[in-house]
C-alpha cells in the first residue's frame, strides 16, 4: 500500500511535465506554420494610375435667370383715339415696323393751320423785302430818312425771325402727325397689347401700350459669391491660373439638359450687394429659336481660368484626414505603399484637380486603398474602372411554393441528421 501511494505522486510529475513539453512543442509547431504561411501569401494586389501633367480647366457652376438683351416699352408721343391695332399680340416684329394707328384728323388739321402761317409769315417778309429795296435808293437821294430807313430794316428782321418760327411749327406739326402712327423702335417679341381700338391714349402717358422685347441673344444674369470672387483673382495674381480664356459660359437648363449653344461673359459688376454678399455677372448667349425666354432659371458653367500642369485623380484615391487634409497612397520604386499629403483645388467629373503633392510619373494607389498601409509591399496593376455589376439571377428556390421550401428543407434536415 505505501508503495503504491509513493509511486502515484511520481507519476503525476510526469503526466505534467510530459503535457508541458507537448504543448509547448504544439505552439512552436503553431508559430512556425504561420509564419510559413506568412512568407508564402503574395503581395495585395492594388490598381494604380500614372500620373500624368495637363491643363485643367476650372469652372464654377453658378445660378441665374435669363433677361431680354433689349426691352422697349411703347407709349404714345401725340394724344388721339386709337383707330387700329396692327400686329399680332405675341408676334415678333422689325423696327419701324408700324403698331397703332391713331385718329389724325386733329393734328393734320393742326399742321395744315401751320403751313397757312407760314405763307402768311413769308409773304409779309416778301414785302417787307421789296419796300427795304426801295428805301435803298431814296435814302442816297434824301428823299427817305435815315431813322424811317432803320425802321424798316427792323421790320424786315422781326418778320424772317417770324417766318423762321412759322416753320418750325410746320416742323413740329409733321412730326406730331407722323405720331400718329405708332411704330415699334426695335425688333423684338411683342407680349399682350393693353389697349384695343377705340380707346383714347395721351402723350407720354404712364402704362405702356405693349412691351417688345429682344430676345436674340440673350443675357443671363449670374450671383457669385464674393468670397469667391475674391479667391479668384488671388490665384490669377499670383499666376496659378491662365485667364486667357474665361470668356466662355455652358447653360444647364431646368430640366438638366444643356443648351446647344456656348455663350461669353459681357461684363461683371463693380459692388457687391450687401443684401446677398453676391457680385452679378452677365453672361450673353445666341438664341435664334427664342429657346430661352426671360425669367428661365438656369445654372452657368463658367470656366474660370485653365490650371497647367495639373494631375487628374479619381476621387476613390484620395483619403481625407480628420483635419481635412487631402491623402493620396503612391507606390514607390521598390514596390513599398507611401502615404503623402496632396493639395486638390476642385473637381472635374468623378476627378479630383490635384496640383501639388505628386509628381509625373508616380503611381496613384486608386483601386485597394482602404486594404493598405504605408510600408507594405504590394503588386501594383493597372486601375480597370468599374463597370455595373450584372443583376444577380433569382435562386432556384424563389419559384417554388412555400409548402415544397419546407419540405425540402425537411429532407435536408433528415439527411443531415442520418
Amino acid at each position: 500500500m505505501m508503495s503504491a501511494k509513493l509511486w502515484a505522486p511520481a507519476l503525476t510529475a510526469c503526466a505534467l511535465a510530459t503535457s508541458i513539453a507537448l504543448v509547448g512543442c504544439s505552439k512552436d509547431q503553431k508559430d512556425a506554420q504561420q509564419a510559413g504561411a506568412s512568407q508564402q501569401m503574395p503581395p495585395t494586389e492594388v490598381g494604380i494610375i500614372v500620373a500624368q501633367p495637363q491643363s485643367v480647366e476650372q469652372s464654377v457652376e453658378l445660378s441665374g435667370r435669363t433677361t431680354a438683351f433689349e426691352v422697349s416699352e411703347v407709349r404714345p408721343q401725340t394724344s388721339g383715339i386709337i383707330l387700329k391695332r396692327l400686329f399680332a399680340e405675341g408676334s415678333y416684329v422689325r423696327e419701324g415696323q408700324a403698331l397703332y394707328e391713331l385718329d389724325s384728323r386733329t393734328n393734320r388739321a393742326t399742321l395744315d393751320n401751320a403751313k397757312a402761317n407760314l405763307l402768311q409769315q413769308e409773304a409779309n417778309l416778301s414785302a417787307l423785302k421789296t419796300k427795304l429795296n426801295r428805301y435803298q435808293q431814296l435814302v442816297s437821294s434824301n428823299a427817305v430818312s435815315k431813322q424811317e430807313y432803320d425802321d424798316l430794316v427792323g421790320q424786315v428782321r422781326v418778320a424772317d425771325a417770324q417766318v423762321a418760327a412759322a416753320r418750325a411749327q410746320v416742323k413740329n406739326a409733321e412730326v406730331d402727325l407722323g405720331y400718329s402712327t405708332i411704330r415699334s423702335p426695335i425688333s423684338g417679341q411683342t407680349n399682350r397689347s393693353t389697349v384695343t381700338a377705340g380707346a383714347l391714349v395721351t402723350a407720354n402717358q404712364a402704362d405702356p401700350l405693349v412691351t417688345i422685347q429682344r430676345l436674340d441673344p440673350i443675357y443671363v444674369d449670374i450671383n457669385q459669391s464674393s468670397t469667391e470672387l475674391l479667391r479668384l483673382r488671388q490665384q490669377l495674381s499670383k499666376g496659378s491660373l491662365d485667364s486667357s480664356n474665361n470668356t466662355r459660359v455652358k447653360l444647364k437648363l431646368e430640366d438638366g439638359s444643356y443648351y446647344p449653344i456656348e455663350g461669353r461673359l459681357a461684363f461683371s459688376d463693380a459692388s457687391v450687394n450687401t443684401d446677398t454678399g453676391t457680385v452679378t455677372i452677365r453672361a450673353v448667349f445666341p438664341n435664334p429659336n427664342h429657346l430661352l425666354l426671360p425669367g428661365m432659371f438656369a445654372n452657368a458653367q463658367i470656366v474660370q481660368g485653365v490650371i497647367p500642369n495639373a494631375i487628374l485623380v479619381p476621387q476613390a484615391a484620395i483619403t481625407r484626414t480628420p483635419t481635412g487634409q487631402a491623402m493620396a497612397m503612391i507606390v514607390d520604386a521598390k514596390g513599398a505603399i507611401e502615404s503623402r499629403p496632396v493639395t486638390t483645388v476642385g473637381v472635374q467629373g468623378q476627378n479630383w484637380i490635384v496640383t501639388e503633392g505628386i509628381k509625373t510619373g508616380e503611381k496613384v494607389v486608386v483601386d485597394g486603398v482602404a486594404k493598405v498601409k504605408a510600408g507594405q509591399t504590394v503588386s501594383a496593376k493597372p486601375y480597370q474602372p468599374q463597370t455595373e455589376a450584372p443583376k444577380a439571377s433569382a435562386p432556384a428556390s424563389a419559384g417554388k411554393p412555400q409548402a415544397q421550401q419546407a419540405e425540402s428543407n425537411t429532407e435536408q434536415k433528415a439527411t443531415s441528421h442520418a
